[in-house]
């Protein structure tokens, strides 16, 4: 009866750490405001990125960062953020994605947002973004799809999740822009 018990309480722990996957994953999905970490790639020493190249980085990217929330100057904000040559990075090619969308290509800005969802899944931002792009386009149920990934990824309370349910609580064709 001990190896019973054992035996159940062994199984009842690893069905809490699967059914508490999403939620570690959600701890680590990567806001927008911080600059991605670098590519983990394999290198030797010899090859490795200088501390001062990681820098320049990150100071491009709150540039570039800056110039689409406190200027609005998404034109400029493309042209920093692909110059990173980091756009393989889902933070780097949402923040394209959301600089094309803001300047009205659609077509352009649903590329971006796509590859950024293939570099990283689980990326919170490009998911509110990319679902408020649908309803700007007028796909509620692509929409709310977004909406059911933010949650199995973040939960009801976080900032990505309440922003693209308040813009599918308004009335269809308001045509509002996010």
């Amino acid at each position: 009866m001990n190896k019973l018990a054992i035996r159940l309480l062994t199984l009842a722990m690893l069905s809490l750490t699967l059914a508490a996957a999403p939620v570690v994953t959600a701890v680590y999905a990567n806001p927008d405001n911080e600059p991605p970490p670098p590519p983990k790639k394999k290198k030797k020493s010899s090859e490795a990125r200088p501390a001062i190249e990681q820098t320049a980085f990150v100071d491009g990217y709150r540039a570039a960062y800056a110039a689409i929330y406190e200027r609005h100057d998404y034109a400029s904000a493309i042209e920093q953020l692909k110059a990173l040559g980091r756009d393989d990075s889902a933070a780097v090619a949402n923040l394209i994605g959301y600089s094309y969308r803001k300047l009205g290509d659609y077509k352009v800005s649903q590329i971006w947002y796509e590859r950024a969802l293939k570099a990283d899944p689980n990326h919170v931002k490009t998911w509110q973004y990319y679902g408020l792009w649908q309803v700007e386009q007028g796909n509620r149920d692509q929409a709310q799809y977004h909406l059911n990934r933010i949650a199995q990824l973040t939960g009801t309370t976080s900032e990505e999740y309440r922003s693209l349910a308040a813009a599918l609580e308004k009335p269809p064709g308001t045509g509002l822009a996010y």
